[in-house]
């Protein structure tokens, strides 16, 4: 039991990460119906210039401009990749366009922190905290509380602030905000400063847990999607309950059966997902009136 409940805490902190990641996909559909797909890639980015950062400050005080660099980093997509593709409604152009701007960022990060992997100092102990025989790394309490810290700061944003009200009443019509006064333009482009902006902070919650480099991204996004079809792309517990499924699913996988098969138990899930409930488990069908 002790095995299977150590197991259980480490797929809580690795489902964490990929719920805020899914948590940003959420946040980019919501407003205009478009999902970006460099998701991954704004998380390394993240990662990366935090790794840089941190050489000259402490952790602490890297993290603000970590997040001023995924808010820019995400306006940019949006203004370069994304508002041109609504512009002329062009249903898949956002979707290339958001994958051709992942291959840039990644060739970008190659060329200028190099191939290789690189360790990411922990600000925290590395000495593992034991909790009725379970050992937990500090590093991954931080990981479990900041990815819920800044889904619960998001959500309060939308519930209490008159900024945040529009991008809820964008959410939930874009046309008839338009016609209320909203600038559905800049809601949108919010959102996507929004989503890198979580999933760059993701970057430096699961940098100090792993090796940094340019392609750490690529699966963790994959991962991540899949989380937000899985649990729901219109529901916030649906992120986090789908995060807490797979991550768990990973590691009990790989110790019982094998690493090679950790990633199988998602995919199956998320085959079954779309095959019985398109809309998520905790998703909600959109009737489109004609």
């Amino acid at each position: 039991m002790e095995i299977l409940a150590q197991l259980i805490v480490s797929g809580i902190a690795l489902g964490m990460i990929y719920a805020l990641i899914a948590f940003g996909y959420q946040l980019t559909f919501a407003t205009s119906g478009t999902l970006n797909f460099g998701q991954g890639e704004a998380l390394m980015l993240g990662a990366l210039v935090g790794l840089t950062l941190v050489g000259h400050m402490s952790y602490w005080l890297m993290i603000p401009l970590v997040l001023v660099f995924g808010a820019l980093q995400g306006i940019f997509v949006e203004r370069v990749g994304v508002q041109p593709a609504i512009k002329t409604k062009s249903e898949f152009g956002w979707i290339m366009t958001t994958i051709s701007l992942a291959i840039i960022f990644k060739n970008v990060a190659e060329n200028i922190w190099g191939h290789d992997d690189i360790t990411f100092p922990s600000p925290l102990p590395t000495e593992p905290l034991q909790f009725m025989g379970i050992r937990v790394l500090p590093m991954e309490i931080l990981v479990v509380v900041g990815a819920l810290a800044i889904m619960l700061a998001v959500e309060l944003f939308n519930r209490k602030s008159i900024y945040g009200k529009a991008v809820v009443a964008t959410s939930n019509d874009r046309d008839a905000a338009g016609l209320m006064g909203i600038n559905t333009g800049m809601v949108i482009t919010f959102s996507y400063a929004l989503s890198s902006m979580t999933a760059a902070f993701a970057g430096v919650l699961v940098a100090p847990l792993t090796l940094t480099g340019a392609t750490m991204g690529v699966v963790l996004g994959l991962k991540a999607f899949a989380v937000a079809i899985i649990g729901g792309l219109n529901s916030g517990m649906g992120v986090i309950v789908g995060g807490l499924i797979l991550g768990i699913a990973e590691t009990t996988t790989g110790y019982y059966v094998s690493t090679g098969y950790k990633d199988v138990p998602g995919l199956l899930l998320l085959l079954l997902v779309l095959a019985i409930k398109p809309a998520g488990m905790f998703g909600k069908s959109v009737i489109k009136k004609v």
